[in-house]
């Protein structure tokens, strides 16, 4: 395969328009996304950024804050994921009960006081069981309380299910597609593509609003990031919010020892996400611990308008709050 940064056997760029008139569509074809990837780079983010300032204001931020109320212990095999029970051995990570109302309570009052928006709350199950909805539907109405829009991630849901949570106050359902179809099945055996789509159905039929997006460095090539970008870009209406992900490599997981994307490929990434979705909040999630402050500028640069804010994302590191604030000082953002 030709280098990621070799762009000669690229897409010919004349499928593009030389004057984007950045409507929002839904019928973007693998052409035209493959042409943008193969766009210079100034080129890109220069489309993009336009494109980022159509709809929104570019020095605004949406902070959320994510928690783990229930760490550990899926039946899934995502290669990438501490919390499968499949390396839980290697991992160290053990399996973990639903955290109490309180608990929960306490975080998302502190990442109130921090500046989070939206708060986010993650448990490591390959589909919600109805034993449990009622504990979950405390924990949203309780959190909903405090002011805070509510996102939860929680697998695979039935539609009665979805109908719940909504009726509950829950304003976002996280649940990511992950890579494109066609590289889906080497990492994620345990759960395929299509159901991930009849969960996201069943949530936007709910009246939920969509998060869902994906992550690169999985060992991907460009035409798989430009297929998972494809299907979000085409569903009608796109989601409201698009986590893109950086691997974060963990010691005894299936992806440890994959080779790094290069910076630049990730910031290719947003910017496209961003032209593609020009409505949506795209967001730097997991990976930042380890992005260069420039990157990030990029990424800003780019269309990026959302961030996990906080010290954990589920089981692995984030920026403390601290750099964010000098970051965010630097480049002269503001939280959304």
């Amino acid at each position: 395969m030709a280098s990621l940064l070799d762009r000669s056997s690229a897409p010919d760029q004349a499928v593009l328009s030389d004057a984007p008139d950045f409507a929002v569509r839904s019928d973007w074809s693998r052409e035209e996304i493959m042409a943008l990837f193969a766009l210079p780079f100034n080129d890109l983010v220069f489309r993009a950024a336009q494109t980022h300032r159509t709809y929104h204001d570019p020095n605004k931020v949406q902070l959320s804050q994510l928690l783990s109320i229930k760490t550990g212990g899926c039946a899934e095999d995502c290669a990438y994921c501490p919390q499968s029970a499949k390396f839980a051995e290697e991992t160290g990570v053990k399996a973990e009960k639903l955290m109490d109302v309180e608990r929960v309570l306490s975080d998302a009052k502190a990442a109130k006081e921090g500046g989070a928006s939206r708060y986010c709350m993650g448990a490591a199950w390959t589909r919600l069981k109805d034993r449990d909805l009622p504990a979950i539907e405390e924990i949203v109405r309780e959190v909903k309380g405090l002011g805070l829009e509510t996102c939860m991630t929680l697998g695979m849901l039935e539609r009665h299910q979805a109908e719940r949570l909504r009726a509950a106050g829950l304003d976002y359902y996280n649940h990511n597609i992950d890579t494109s179809p066609e590289y889906y099945g080497e990492i994620i055996t345990t759960r395929t593509f299509d159901e991930r789509l009849e969960t996201l159905g069943y949530v936007r039929d709910a009246g939920m609003n969509v998060c869902c997006g994906g992550i690169v460095g999985l060992g991907e090539d460009v035409s798989d990031r430009a297929g998972m970008l494809e299907v979000l870009a085409r569903m009608t209406p796109h989601p409201e919010s698009v986590p893109i992900n950086m691997l974060v490599q963990v010691k005894g997981t299936a992806l440890e020892g994959t080779k790094p994307l290069d910076p630049l490929e990730f910031v290719r990434t947003i910017a496209v996400a961003r032209i593609l979705m020009p409505k949506s909040a795209v967001r730097l999630s997991a990976g930042r611990e380890t992005m260069s402050d420039e990157c990030q500028a990029l990424a800003f640069l780019a269309g990026a308008n959302s961030i996990f804010y906080g010290e954990k994302l589920l089981t692995t590191d984030n920026p403390a709050h601290n750099r964010d604030k000098a970051l965010f000082d630097r480049l002269g953002l503001q939280p959304a």
